[in-house]
């Protein structure tokens, strides 16, 4: 770390929590932050589960990003502690965005956040975030800046594209400013603070999400249980690949175990670009019925599994 003189302007340190909507943004706007990806990003809603930190250097700021599961209205253990996870995220936050898409404006889901970010109180700032800014015309960016401003005090608000990188200097710079005088929290060079097991496990689940439609990816889950470094500098990564039916692992291995093979390889070669090199990666396919109620999968994934339990929210 840089040690300050009285010319140099103090280090900056803290969290920011991002909040929204499934499929705001909010793992893209990590990504592109942090100029890395740490984060899954796809198509499909709920890919996020734990809350992953992705870590970016502005200046004398360290901007600690803090991506959170998507709040929606949870129905099963795993909803309801992934949904516990990011209003935990938040209150534990130093700042709060609120991602939105702009072409979707205020829903009934991001109105149900606004109400829920009343009751918490006004002590932390929550800056507004609308996203996919390229999907619509400036007059109803403007309309709807207005409309979101009405229903809450935001600290601030920003208009980007999370994906093109539009507006994003300008959050980044805010961010920097607005976070308490601090010395660093990392090292300047760290991007994630995840262990290598999950960010792992992660990068498998995504390619997994890619490559299987409608219910299963929410059916499943990855854990690395074996990490063995080699003399060569290699790693021989073993992960399990978890199903909840038995008829969800035939697909999820494909004919003659192409799908898993297919999956393996764009895993293997993702980790190697991310570790800088060689992976050795082996996974697979187990049935456990009831993963999504055992205490173990959840602490592989980060979150509380009491939060799960039935009537919270």
């Amino acid at each position: 770390m840089t040690e300050e003189t009285p010319d140099t302007p103090p280090t900056r340190a803290g969290f920011v929590a991002l909040i929204g909507e499934p499929n705001a943004g909010k793992s893209t706007l990590l990504n592109q932050m942090v100029g890395a990806k740490v984060s899954i990003v796809t198509h499909k809603v709920q890919t996020t589960r734990a809350r992953i930190r992705g870590i970016a250097m502005h200046g004398p700021a360290q901007i600690v990003f803090v991506d959170t599961p998507g709040i929606f209205r949870p129905r099963r253990r795993l909803d309801r502690s992934m949904v516990a996870a990011a209003w935990g995220g938040a209150s534990d936050a130093d700042l709060v965005l609120l991602l939105i898409e702009a072409h979707r404006g205020l829903t009934e889901g991001t109105q149900a956040i606004l109400d829920q970010l009343m009751q918490l109180g006004q002590g932390t700032p929550v800056a507004l975030v609308i996203n996919k800014i390229d999907r619509v015309k400036s007059e109803t960016l403007l309309a709807l800046s207005k409309q979101m401003n009405e229903a809450y005090p935001f600290a601030q608000t920003f208009m980007i594209s999370a994906e093109k990188g539009y507006g994003c200097p300008q959050l980044r710079d805010w961010l920097g400013r607005s976070l308490p005088e601090s010395p660093w929290l990392y090292p300047e060079d760290q991007i994630a603070d995840l262990p290598m097991r999950m960010i792992a496990a992660e990068i498998t689940r995504e390619k997994l999400t890619l490559r299987l439609h409608e219910e299963i990816p929410y059916q499943l889950t990855v854990e690395t249980e074996g990490w063995e470094e080699k003399k060569d500098g290699s790693a021989r990564v073993e992960q399990v690949v978890y199903v909840a039916r038995q008829g969800h692992k035939g697909i999820v291995l494909g004919k003659g175990g192409e799908t898993i093979k297919a999956v393996g390889q764009a895993a293997r070669l993702e980790l190697e670009a991310f570790m800088g090199r060689t992976v050795h990666l082996f996974l697979q396919v187990r049935v456990r019925e009831n993963w999504q109620d055992e205490a173990e999968r959840y602490d592989e994934m980060g979150l509380n599994f009491r939060d799960g339990d039935a009537g919270r929210t």
